[in-house]
């Protein structure tokens, strides 16, 4: 679904993106993850044609992105820090974007709902908590029904419950076919949601497994843990 080809980033001097080269499938559900600073953030922009690559080439569906715009119809994006105009209200903000998109495909409620906004429509951006911005965000990134979500950091700022929810649906979309990237430092989080784990370090890919892969090389049963054996023994290399 999505072909990542010798992708480099330069910005002037620095080299953020190194030759990276990644295949992401529907029906998985894959943890994007690294130290900061490692290009995560650059690759997601990448992906979302808002940073163009100094070289290499991103497909969408077999279909070049370079000059396309067409498919990010498909992708709903998750930001870590949504930033909203501030004197918008909730209703506001949603009915914008469902008017911006004027899309045929059925819009999926089911956020909207379970996280109540309904009952705060009226309130301004500016007056949100970061939590009630991250359920506004959630809520526009799975609102159109898109083949690819990808989420930073989701569940940050999020109360128990509405960790959950967004948990129950990111699971609910991957067993529908959806490819859902995410990424998270809070590796505790990801056991019950992700099929594999991509580690970035240095703008490099340095492993893309199968959570299944990396269990068994480690004999380690929590993610975190696998990751922490993988990075301690390449440490001592």
């Amino acid at each position: 679904m999505i072909e990542i080809n010798n992708l480099s980033k330069n910005f002037a001097r620095l080299k953020v993106l190194n030759n990276v080269s990644l295949s992401c499938n529907q029906g998985e559900c894959i943890a994007l993850i690294g130290p900061n600073g490692c290009g995560k953030t650059t690759l997601i922009k990448s992906i979302l044609g808002m940073v163009i690559p100094t070289e290499g080439t991103i497909k969408f569906k077999d279909t070049f992105i370079t000059n396309n715009f067409e498919y990010r119809n498909h992708i709903g994006y998750m930001p870590q820090i949504g930033r909203y105009p501030d004197n918008m209200s909730i209703g506001q903000i949603l009915d914008m974007i469902k008017e911006l998109r004027k899309s045929d495909i059925p819009i999926d409620e089911d956020l909207f709902h379970q996280f109540k906004l309904k009952d705060i429509l009226n309130k301004k951006m500016r007056t949100l908590s970061g939590g009630t911005t991250q359920k506004v965000s959630a809520t526009l990134a799975f609102l159109f029904n898109p083949d690819v979500l990808i989420l930073d950091e989701p569940t940050a700022g999020l109360d128990p419950l509405a960790s959950e929810i967004l948990k129950e649906k990111i699971i609910a979309e991957k067993k529908k076919g959806k490819l859902i990237l995410i990424t998270s430092h809070l590796l505790s989080e990801l056991d019950d949601l992700v099929t594999q784990i991509i580690f970035m370090q240095d703008g490099n890919v340095q492993f893309h497994k199968t959570v299944d892969e990396l269990k068994s090389s480690t004999g380690e049963e929590k993610i975190s843990k696998a990751i922490a054996h993988i990075l301690k023994n390449n440490t001592h290399e």
